[in-house]
């Protein structure tokens, strides 16, 4: 089962796993939000956010192909993540009005084919604030 710890701050977070790094890519994404808002359809907000990612320096790869594997054979069909970050942390950006288990779905099935332990996604499709989950399996 997942658990999802994005929420928690202050002493709570203490011990977090990738802590620093997830921190830095939370702040990229605010960014992307803070200057863009709502609105935008997904690829603008993954454009905007590896432009941002290359201004703090922070290592990425966009549209990481993840492989699926089954009972020894890899299957033809693929997964693309949006980002693999730090070489350790998918990213997945969204532009809905809500996020859904069935959001958090796709991320979780991102982890589980990449044997990652960190997921992080973001909506900016949200009219209020940036909407955020940290997921780790």
């Amino acid at each position: 089962m997942p658990f999802n710890d994005l929420d928690h701050i202050g002493p709570t977070r203490k011990g977090l796993i990738y802590e620093d790094e997830t921190d830095a890519l939370v702040g990229a994404a605010m960014e992307v939000y803070y200057k863009l808002g709502s609105g935008f359809l997904e690829p603008v907000y993954q454009e905007a956010l590896a432009l941002e990612f290359a201004l703090r320096g922070i290592p990425f790869e966009s549209q990481k192909e993840l492989r699926i594997e089954y009972k020894g054979h890899i299957l033809d069909k693929t997964y693309f993540a949006d980002f693999l970050c730090f070489d350790k942390i998918i990213v997945e950006i969204k532009s809905l009005n809500l996020l859904t288990p069935t959001d958090w779905s796709q991320i979780i099935n991102y982890l589980k084919v990449s044997g990652l332990k960190v997921g992080l996604l973001f909506n900016c499709g949200n009219s209020v604030k940036l909407e955020q989950k940290r997921l780790v399996v």
